[in-house]
């Protein structure tokens, strides 16, 4: 690894540019952000988003392939850096792994950047929770009007629990609150998450943080963060969180790892600040977002894209070959299908049958107006008839260029082929187009999505639903975008309908809101905001060697 100080030499920053947390990160302080009056230089690099077909039990390598990506840039000498979300504890000790890459095309060093950046973590949740005593002393002194069946506000923790989903506090008597029925997300889910990934400074982030909305009184009035005083104490929480942290991929490009939003309940995307930051100093930056393209992509465009400013000059769809065999429907929806000697064989077929789910994400990202190109995760299973059948897909779906790469096993060198790609890509015209306006109701802004991105014929709403897009409609909510919550193992709803479904009926059954964020979520089918832990958790494998070093962790 290169010393944090050279990463940073990389972009123009200097030793005294950064907050230094020994010897490969660093927090890059809010005096990096460009001047908001408007005066310097108004250049800025090429913003490339990385996102995926939909996400199987297997992975697709999508981190793998943004990282790649990035140092594949360096290596035809551009000057490129990688701006990711940071990864959760949760995940990182339960099933899904910690999303930092792999091989040889991840970050570094892996191990804190996997478990090392939780002060950031437990400043969100510290922020959190403060607004939930806040909450329940409220109630309990009765200082504030709140109908207490309005209230939304739950605790979080960065460790997957399910006994915590659904828990009664205020047990004991008076004297330790109100009795009632609450829960607990993980960290990640946390509405503070989203707004410190949406914040462009800290005057922003207090601003949100007093918008947060917990509840409402009786009469329909929305019951604030402001309104417990809260915002002040929360910001402050957080004034070192919204730093974004610098680290380093495996060949030495800069990398900026910030925010960790979930990619359904909330925007999926790393910050808006570290965007801000590093564009300027970059001839590329690559971004990745949550989940399949349905998801992160969708909502980087909706969501962080009017907060930015930033809107992509070209989208990378990620795919791999035993993806879309798995999206043929002909495999078993268990991971070991996904590794079995089965799946492994040549089928070409399969991958015809399955690619359509390709098909539909790369037409989904070409309506924004934004060039697409397919990367295909190589594997060293493939076969060259199946390849080529990904190749074939990918040019009739009409992304300008479908390539391989290899970066998993050889880094950046794996990957120039992808680099030349997406540098084309970017060098050509594009026109964004959103698939909805801020004016429209919340109701069309769903419709539009349910039929134009998920291949929905109509939206059946939920009694419950329509009354709560009524109720943030009457409190001057109306105009925020959609963030759908549904599940990310399916284009639709369903997590067993694989493939492109279509013609089928979308169902909302409840909406929330996000004020402080900015966004009202949408729920389609049970959506679960605190993971548990699986049959055998990955923390099972996770021991210290007699020297104290760590070993299974990847």
């Amino acid at each position: 690894m290169r010393d944090i100080r050279q990463v940073a030499e990389q972009l123009g920053f200097g030793d005294t540019d950064l907050e230094l947390h020994g010897r490969y990160r660093a927090k890059v302080p809010l005096d990096a952000l460009p001047d908001p009056s408007g005066n310097g230089s108004s250049a800025r690099g090429k913003y490339v988003l990385v996102t995926a077909v939909t996400p199987t039990p297997a992975g697709e390598g999508k981190t793998v392939s943004a990282i790649g990506l990035s140092m594949g840039l360096n290596r035809i000498g551009r000057n490129a850096a990688v701006v990711l979300r940071q990864s959760s504890l949760g995940p990182t000790l339960g099933l899904k792994g910690g999303g930092a890459g792999g091989g040889v095309s991840r970050i570094e060093p892996l191990e804190e950047s996997l478990i090392g950046l939780g002060s950031d973590l437990f400043a969100v949740e510290s922020a959190n929770n403060l607004l939930a005593a806040l909450i329940d002393d409220a109630l309990m002194r009765e200082s504030v009007r709140i109908d207490p069946a309005t209230i939304t506000w739950r605790r979080v923790i960065d460790m997957d629990d399910r006994g915590l989903r659904q828990i009664v506090t205020g047990l004991g008597g008076k004297a330790n609150g109100i009795l009632r029925e609450t829960g607990f997300d993980i960290t990640a889910a946390s509405e503070v998450m989203a707004v410190l990934g949406l914040s462009r400074d800290l005057a922003d982030l207090r601003r949100r943080l007093a918008a947060i909305v917990v509840g409402f009184e009786e009469d329909g009035k929305p019951v604030t963060a402001e309104t417990l005083r809260g915002p002040g104490a929360m910001a402050m929480l957080l004034r070192d969180a919204i730093k974004p942290n610098l680290m380093q991929t495996s060949e030495g490009t800069p990398a900026f790892i910030h925010t960790g939003p979930f990619g359904n309940i909330a925007h999926g995307n790393s910050s808006v600040v570290a965007d801000l930051i590093a564009l300027p100093r970059a001839d590329y930056l690559v971004t990745e977002a949550g989940f399949g393209a349905d998801m992160g992509a969708e909502k980087l465009f909706h969501i962080k894209a009017p907060v930015s400013g930033l809107i992509p000059d070209a989208v990378v769809v990620v795919a791999t070959v035993r993806a879309l065999k798995y999206h043929s429907g002909r495999f078993d929806a268990i991971l070991a299908a996904h590794t079995s000697k089965e799946i492994q064989q040549e089928d070409p077929s399969a991958v015809e049958a399955g690619a359509s789910n390709l098909d539909r994400h790369v037409r989904n990202m070409r309506q924004f107006g934004v060039p697409v190109v397919v990367a295909i995760n190589r594997f060293p299973t493939d076969h060259p008839s199946e390849l080529a059948a990904v190749r074939q897909a990918g040019s009739a779906a009409g992304a300008l260029a479908v390539v391989e790469h290899s970066a998993f096993a050889d880094g950046g060198a794996g990957a120039g082929a992808l680099a030349s790609a997406v540098e084309d890509a970017c060098a050509q015209p594009s026109s964004f187009v959103p698939l909805y306006q801020p004016e429209q109701m919340l109701r069309e802004k769903v419709h539009a999505l349910a039929t134009r991105m998920y291949g929905a014929a109509d939206v059946k709403w939920d009694r419950a639903a329509e009354l709560a897009v009524d109720r943030f409609t009457a409190a001057g909510y109306g105009n925020l975008p959609v963030c759908m919550a549904k599940t990310h193992l399916s284009i639709s709803h369903d997590p067993n309908l694989k493939g492109a479904p279509s013609g089928y009926v979308f169902p909302v059954r409840g909406a929330r809101l996000s004020a402080g964020a900015g966004f009202v979520y949408v729920l389609a089918g049970d959506i679960v905001t605190m993971p548990g832990l699986p049959s055998r958790s990955r923390a099972a494998e996770i021991d210290l060697d007699a020297n104290g070093h760590t070993i299974g962790l990847v």
